[in-house]
C-alpha cells in the first residue's frame, strides 16, 4: 500500500539559523528509499513557491502544500488555491501603511515587496532566500494573495496585528519576534494534505507528516502518524504520535527509519 510522508521546511528538512540550507545527505538518501518503494513525498509549508530554493524544487518532491495549505500542488497540477478576499487585502494594507508596516504579499508563483523594505528584505536573505520571484513593482488589483508577513516595528503595529485574528477578516496569524504571518482560517496544512491524500486515493493511516512549529500542530494530528522534531517546542510534541532527533542530527533520516521504514 503506498503511502504518503509530508515534510516541513523551516527546523524539519533544513535550519538556516545553524547554516543547514540544504537537505543533508542522509536525509535525502532517506527520502528518495521512500519514493523509490512508489511512496509520495511531499513539501508541506507556510512558505509560498517563491521562497522555495531551488535545490528544494529540483528535489523532485511529488507535491507541494504551500503557505499553510491555501495551494496544494500534485504532480504539475494545481488541485486546489484559495486567495484571500482582495477587499480584505486592501483593507489591510491601508493599515500596515498607516502603521509604518514593512509587509509582502505572498502569491502563486511571484510575492510582492515594496523595493524600500530593506529590513524586511534582509530578514529574508538572513534565510537565503532568493529574490528571483520576489517583484517590486505591482498593481495590487491584480495580485492574488495567499498569505502576507509583516515586520511590525512599534507597539500600534503589533496591536493591529492581533486584531486580525476576528470575523472580519477570518484570519490566523503566526507571530515569530516581530513578524507576523497573516492567512486565512479556511486553509491549514492539515487541510492541503487531506486534499492531496484524497487526490491521490491514499488513507489517512498510510500518511505521516515531520514538522516542529505550531503551524504543523494540525497536520500533526491529522495524519496517521505524526512526528516532531527533536527540536520542537513540548506543546508541539504534546500534538504527535512520535518523536525524532534535533534537525541537526539528522531526524527526519532517523524518524523514517524508526516509525516508517519498519511498516514498509
Amino acid at each position: 500500500m503506498k503511502k504518503a510522508i509530508f515534510f516541513d521546511i523551516d527546523g524539519t528538512l533544513i535550519n538556516c539559523v545553524n547554516d543547514i540550507t540544504d537537505i543533508t545527505p542522509r536525509v535525502k538518501k532517506s527520502i528518495k528509499a521512500l519514493q523509490d518503494k512508489g511512496n509520495y513525498i511531499f513539501i508541506a509549508t507556510g512558505r509560498p513557491y517563491a521562497f522555495i530554493s531551488k535545490k528544494l524544487l529540483e528535489f523532485g518532491f511529488d507535491g507541494f502544500v504551500l503557505t499553510n495549505g491555501a495551494q496544494v500542488i500534485v504532480g504539475n497540477e494545481v488541485i486546489y488555491k484559495q486567495q484571500i478576499n482582495k477587499d480584505s487585502i486592501k483593507k489591510m494594507v491601508g493599515n500596515f501603511e498607516k502603521f509604518e508596516m514593512q509587509y509582502i504579499l505572498q502569491g502563486d508563483i511571484y510575492s510582492y515587496m515594496k523595493k524600500q523594505y530593506k529590513e524586511l528584505y534582509s530578514y529574508y536573505d538572513s534565510f537565503s532566500i532568493s529574490r528571483e520571484y520576489i517583484k517590486s513593482e505591482y498593481n495590487i488589483d491584480n495580485v492574488d494573495v495567499f498569505k502576507m508577513e509583516m515586520l511590525c516595528r512599534n507597539k500600534e503595529a503589533v496591536e493591529y496585528c492581533l486584531s486580525l485574528q476576528n470575523e472580519e477578516f477570518d484570519c490566523n496569524h503566526n507571530i515569530s519576534g516581530n513578524i507576523f504571518e497573516i492567512y486565512s482560517k479556511k486553509n491549514t496544512k492539515a487541510s492541503g494534505i487531506m486534499r492531496a491524500l484524497a487526490h491521490l486515493n491514499i488513507t489517512i493511516e498510510n500518511s505521516y507528516a515531520f514538522g516542529d512549529g505550531k503551524n504543523d500542530i494540525e497536520m500533526l494530528e491529522v495524519v496517521g502518524c505524526g512526528i516532531a522534531m527533536g527540536n520542537a517546542s513540548d506543546e508541539v510534541k504534546s500534538h504527535a504520535k512520535k518523536i525524532t532527533c534535533e534537525v541537526d542530527n539528522d531526524g527526519v533520516a532517523v524518524g523514517i527509519e524508526r516509525y516508517i521504514n519498519l511498516k514498509l
